[in-house]
């Protein structure tokens, strides 16, 4: 049976809103989207109580939700208006791509890990936050057929930057992500600024689980 959404789910989220404040986060839109998207049904239920708490949590297949400060820089770095076509590279559970959602986008996400692929294909299913196309496959690589894209947020830590996801960009695009390689990574962001160059900026140390490489073959 799928949980509900209460009158004090939404405040615990107008909660964590105000905390996001005190740590920085600006952008008014990702503010009222984080606001709205229920966190506690993409978490196991034994984590209801904690789900509006400012950390990460197990979700899996050694994967975990990102800390909402997390999802809140990245998808403020992203600068989503509404319409934007977004490649999400690491579905997790789900949080990030119903807050870029929320925020206006056409989401298509990937999904290496065969266990959350099945399960959170499943749970999409129940919520209203849907993403246009959800991939089994490997994140490194994209998804050309579907590109050019206004968007690329990869949810993992890389460590080193995948060309393909910058050769998906439409010119104006934007990709956000971790680079870096041991227990921490720097934050990147990159603007397709003409067909072969990129603006680069840097973010902040963050956390991160690895992005997976297919060098053998999804399984």
């Amino acid at each position: 049976m799928l949980r509900k959404d209460e009158l004090k789910h939404q405040g615990m989220r107008n909660h964590l809103v105000a905390e996001l404040k005190t740590k920085g986060i600006t952008d008014e839109n990702v503010l009222r989207a984080i606001a709205k998207v229920p966190r506690h049904l993409y978490l196991d239920s034994s984590f209801e109580a904690h789900a509006y708490q400012d950390k990460a949590f197990p979700i899996g297949a050694n994967q975990t939700i990102s800390q909402p400060y997390t999802v809140a820089i990245q998808s403020s770095l992203l600068d989503v208006k509404t319409g934007d076509k977004i490649l999400e590279v690491g579905t997790g559970c789900g949080y990030q791509t119903a807050v870029l959602i929320a925020l206006g986008a056409k989401v298509y996400t990937i999904e290496r890990q065969l266990e959350l692929f099945k399960k959170t294909k499943l749970f999409f299913q129940q919520m209203p936050y849907r993403p246009k196309k959800m991939i089994y496959g490997d994140g490194y690589i994209g998804c050309a057929g579907q590109a050019p894209f206004d968007g690329v947020i990869v949810t993992a830590g890389a460590p080193q930057l995948p060309q393909a996801l910058l050769k998906q960009l439409r010119l104006g695009g934007r990709l956000v992500i971790p680079v870096g390689e041991g227990n921490t990574q720097l934050m990147h962001k990159y603007i397709k600024t003409a067909t072969t160059k990129f603006s680069k900026s840097l973010h902040g140390e963050f956390r991160f689980v690895p992005l997976l490489e297919d060098k053998e073959g999804l399984n």
